[in-house]
């Protein structure tokens, strides 16, 4: 038997799930879930990573209590933003979050240096301008005073590990949502360092997901009660996590990570750069043994949660709200989530209705509506991004898996079956999480390929298949 506990951060929220697997069976039970709010400071908008480890440890002595014999621990976050630390390995600062706007227009003034052409050609990134090669770049323009003292740069997963550990380590699949990691090489491009006055020296060497990063520290046995656990880099970028425990039979799949964003993808063996895949935007990250993700990222249950943080109090509850919507299907206005005005707008109600307005839709102006018009906005938009999908992929798609949290939203899954004309499959829901510890398993030896743990899966969470309505 063993267990293994998964740190699963996301842009909204946290948790933290202990599995245990014994033989081919597995179980898991939530130990802590927590808020991570962006904080705004200073003109700008940060994450509070200080909060992010003391929630950790929080977790850690519980499980010292529990005396529960942990295995490894893993961690898992959102990509692109990261932490500076000084020449004596402290802190600089809480880093900014990626929905800061120090970064907009920043893509343009870069590409003056580089050209967009050469930036896709080496990377084969989407364009977005908080990725972390735009954010850099901004503080480098800035004279940002971190970035200036810098000695070293570790992605937010990578940063937790440190603080755990005291080793530093560039796991890859988050260094792949970067803009600036080459999927050739599997290393930082110096052309792109150099336009942001940096160079590889400011990046700690380069791990695959799997490797055992170090132990807890002494500090942290102290702090928590427990051992010298084992840290796994597990495949850092949630997504990444999240697409190894699709529980698919074959590789003629695509799936829908669905959360804050919606990522839509696919899973090969290489990374898929041309000029057509760069007009349509699509971008190619990291997975586990060398496999690609070459997906789109698109704006996704953020719309409905900004909108709900608005109604407040007054706010529906969210199995109620869907069931009128259901219900009710008479208000077909459709916005583009994808469209700049909606990405963190003072108020999420007012940005759509003006979209609505000045595409001369009706405007949404209860609840419901509000939530049948972005519900059926994301169908409409999966369905674009999934034709696009078919004509890059190399195999015939035949099921579309929808993972993560917004797998819950029964309704979606429907409209996404019938405007896509695919089979959805559903679930699971903590799919990150399961990916997290499938990784640290294979570290342990417990598993030895992907297709294992998806079978480990497959096996073990149940799913609920969603055929389309002719």
């Amino acid at each position: 038997m063993n267990h293994f506990l998964a740190i699963d951060l996301g842009a909204s929220s946290g948790r933290a799930i202990l599995f245990t697997i014994e033989g081919d069976v597995l179980t898991q039970r939530e130990l802590s879930r927590f808020d991570n709010p962006i904080i705004h400071l200073c003109g700008h908008e940060h994450w509070d990573i200080y909060g992010l480890y003391h929630e950790i440890i929080k977790v850690l002595r519980r499980v010292a209590q529990e005396q529960i014999t942990l295995t490894s621990i893993g961690i898992d976050t959102w990509g692109v933003d990261f932490v500076m630390l000084g020449d004596d390995g402290g802190l600089l600062r809480n880093p900014y979050s990626y929905r800061d706007t120090h970064t907009r227009g920043m893509p343009e003034l870069f590409f003056a240096h580089v050209s967009a052409e050469r930036v896709y050609q080496l990377t084969g990134m989407q364009v977005m301008d908080f990725n972390t090669l735009y954010q850099l770049y901004a503080m480098h323009l800035a004279g940002d005073s971190a970035l200036n003292t810098a000695s070293k740069i570790l992605f937010m997963p990578d940063a937790l590990n440190y603080l755990l550990t005291g080793q530093m380590a560039t796991e890859y699949t988050i260094a792949s949502t970067s803009n600036m990691l080459n999927p050739q090489t599997k290393q930082f491009e110096p052309e792109l360092l150099d336009v942001c006055g940096l160079n590889q020296h400011y990046f700690a060497a380069m791990v695959m997901p799997g490797t055992v990063i170090g132990r807890l520290s002494a500090d942290v046995q102290r702090l928590t009660g427990l051992p010298d656990v084992p840290v796994v880099a597990v495949a850092s970028h949630d997504t990444a996590s999240a697409v190894v425990a699709v529980p698919a039979k074959d590789e003629r799949f695509a799936y829908l990570s669905s959360g804050t964003w919606s990522l839509m993808g696919i899973e090969t063996p290489q990374a898929i750069i041309t000029e057509r895949t760069r007009l349509e935007n699509f971008t190619n990250e990291g997975g586990f043994q060398g496999t690609t993700r070459f997906l789109k990222n698109i704006c996704g249950m953020w719309l409905i949660e900004r909108c709900r943080y608005e109604w407040g109090n007054d706010a529906m509850d969210y199995k109620e709200l869907i069931e009128r919507v259901r219900n009710d299907n008479t208000f077909m206005s459709i916005i583009n989530p994808d469209d700049p005005m909606f990405a963190n707008p003072s108020s999420m109600i007012q940005a759509i209705q003006d979209y609505c307005r000045r595409t001369c839709q009706e405007v949404p102006t209860t609840q419901t509506q509000m939530a049948q018009c972005i519900f059926w906005s994301l169908a409409e938009r999966y369905s674009q991004v999934m034709r696009l999908l078919q004509s890059f992929a190399a195999f015939p798609i035949e099921r579309l898996h929808i993972i993560g949290g917004g797998s819950r939203n029964e309704l979606l899954n429907q409209l996404t079956a019938d405007t896509t004309g695919l089979t959805v499959e559903s679930g699971p829901t903590e799919c990150t999480a399961l990916g997290n510890v499938l990784i640290q398993a294979y570290a342990n030896g417990i598993v030895t390929d992907l297709w294992q743990m998806r079978h480990l899966v497959a096996k073990n969470i149940p799913t609920v298949i969603y055929s389309p309505k002719s």
